[in-house]
């Protein structure tokens, strides 16, 4: 049988993206450039995975709609951790000195003062969308219709004749940047952890019938409520040590260690749950931005993911800690491969914010040339290299805009991870559940491979002026401490969102303003301290290419601000 030309080319149009490389022996496409930097070999390539799948233009614009969309309201419809709608707008509606209202104060004094749904979201630090094209980021924000009654990471399912909510990938990967809402940065406040201590909370102090005499819901409602009060059973959970870190690591691990020891983690009552180090040793990170995953080959800030399509270990991690029975993921995510691929193909394609759309022309393009020259001295062996515009032969014919822009990235061809003495906890995590993982058939049938890393990876730096504060752990409140040595930098900050460019922002330094700019009520508000003498928060290490032989300071002042003037037009 013979293809016609079109059928062949149709076919062969479809056939990367199943064939694409997810393996640990997966690299970076491009020309390579190797090197010795500090006593090592380092090979990188000028090639990226924006198009991860390889389709052709006109089916990648569809993919990434529909991809936006899904990392909008979440997908997996077989997720059975969900608040019923219905039955929380009742409860926001009753007299505050009903039975209703006094039963959920007994059980959580926070959650008890919500009026309603917005001062919740609120609360969990979400965004709202954007209402006007000038609002918009750099990455498509996809028109959700009804949804936008809500911000970006309530997802809404329809359940019969009820509604069910819960949150999706963009509660945690959503910021609102001076007024630019960009999907993909890091949120830099949330609280999706702490929502689910409110609900186990919540869930296990109350029964069925309690719930049907309280609330009154509707049948579906009910069935909701009862799906959400089995699945919280076995979800383990663990507060984070300060606001604006993460312990979903902690939850996956914990959640499996209150299932059944075998290839699927098994649901079962039955199941004496084991005993974890992660309930006690800290394990937390902040999420992560998305417009790396393009230069990356393994995944996560450790790169313990080691094989696999990152999405599919997202779904994975997510589910095990709502409480998900993995037999019915495993035949959801080999069904749903589209939307698998949609929103793969959204990810590894986003972009990052550029300084000089926030604060045009505020960079001294001689300072940025003498800060080049600082990093490709010192940084380029970890980080990559970056070529720019006023290093093309015909710089002097370009405007200031394309001077500054960034023309190639040179990263490595395959991932690699680096230990420069940053708090080892996090990456400690990995080891006390890996096994667990890798054993369950849901992890084999997807690629899905963990091999525990001793140290972090040494990320690209693109947009990196965007994504204060630094290191995993955000322990380091601007640029200016990253690349001063640790016994330099500021012990403690005071966080404070991203609102205003002029209050909430030091250009200078890029990063928080020191503790005396910070305005209220952020200023009084404990909950926006971060100390860093916390045990995972440290804030020590990154500095052995800071020091010269002697142990002392290689930069100078002038230095660092000249090469945080290169850094931003990154």
């Amino acid at each position: 049988m013979r293809l016609s030309c079109t059928a062949l080319f149709l076919w062969l149009s479809l056939l990367p993206a199943w064939a694409q490389d997810w393996s640990e022996n997966s690299e970076l496409p491009g020309q390579e450039r190797c090197f010795n930097s500090h006593g090592h070999r380092v090979c990188l390539r000028d090639g990226h995975r924006a198009n991860i799948l390889n389709l052709n233009q006109n089916t990648l614009r569809k993919y990434i709609i529909k991809g936006s969309a899904h990392a909008l309201n979440y997908p997996v419809d077989i997720s059975e951790l969900q608040l019923p709608v219905k039955a929380m707008e009742k409860f926001f509606n009753a007299d505050s000195n009903s039975a209703l209202r006094r039963f959920i104060f007994k059980i959580s004094k926070k959650f008890a003062p919500f009026k309603n749904f917005e001062d919740l979201f609120n609360w969990v630090g979400l965004h709202d969308y954007p209402k006007t094209t000038l609002e918009k980021g750099p990455n498509l924000i996809a028109d959700m219709g009804e949804l936008e009654e809500y911000p970006m990471g309530v997802s809404v399912k329809n359940f019969n004749h009820a509604q069910a909510m819960t949150f999706s990938c963009a509660a945690c990967h959503s910021q609102d940047l001076f007024g630019t809402k960009v999907l993909g940065l890091s949120n830099r406040f949330p609280r999706a952890n702490e929502v689910f201590i409110l609900g186990q909370k919540a869930l296990l102090a109350s029964n069925s019938l309690l719930f049907q005499i309280l609330i009154g819901p509707s049948a579906d409602d009910m069935e909701i409520y009862k799906n959400s009060r089995h699945a919280i059973k076995f979800v383990g959970l663990k507060e984070p040590q300060t606001l604006g870190l993460d312990t979903s690591l902690a939850q996956v691990g914990l959640s499996l260690a209150k299932r059944a020891d075998d290839s699927y983690a098994t649901r079962s009552r039955f199941v004496r749950e084991r005993k974890s180090p992660l309930a006690k040793v800290p394990a937390d990170s902040k999420p992560a931005v998305w417009w790396n995953l393009k230069y990356k080959t393994k995944w996560l800030s450790d790169a313990s993911i080691d094989s696999g399509n990152p999405v599919h270990t997202n779904f994975l991690w997510n589910e095990i800690g709502r409480g998900v029975d993995l037999k019915k993921l495993e035949n959801w995510l080999e069904v749903n491969k589209k939307t698998i691929d949609e929103l793969t193909a959204y990810v590894f394609n986003t972009k990052a914010p550029q300084f000089n759309d926030f604060f045009p022309e505020k960079i001294d393009i001689v300072k940025a040339k003498r800060g080049e020259k600082i990093f490709l001295n010192s940084c380029k062996g970890c980080h990559g290299i970056y070529e720019k515009g006023w290093g093309q032969e015909n710089s002097h014919e370009l405007d200031y805009e394309k001077l500054i822009a960034t023309t190639k990235v040179w990263y490595h061809k395959k991932t690699i991870v680096k230990d420069v003495g940053t708090d080892p906890y996090r990456h400690q995590g990995m080891t006390y559940f890996y096994k667990d993982l890798n054993k369950l058939k849901i992890s084999q049938s997807i690629g899905t491979r963990v091999v525990p890393k001793k140290g972090y990876v040494p990320p690209p730096l693109v947009g990196i002026w965007a994504r204060w504060p630094y290191f995993h752990n955000n322990s380091a409140p601007t640029l200016y401490d990253v690349i001063t040595p640790a016994k330099s930098r500021a012990k403690t900050y005071i966080a404070v969102p991203s609102q205003d460019k002029e209050l909430d922002f030091d250009k200078q330094k890029n990063g928080y303003p020191s503790a005396e700019y910070i305005r209220e009520p952020y200023k009084s508000d404990s909950e926006y301290f971060f100390n860093s003498n916390k045990k995972g928060m440290s804030n020590k290490g990154h500095e052995t290419m800071l020091l010269d032989e002697n142990g002392r300071e290689k930069l100078s002042h002038q230095d660092k601000l000249d090469l945080i003037e290169f850094l931003q037009t990154l």
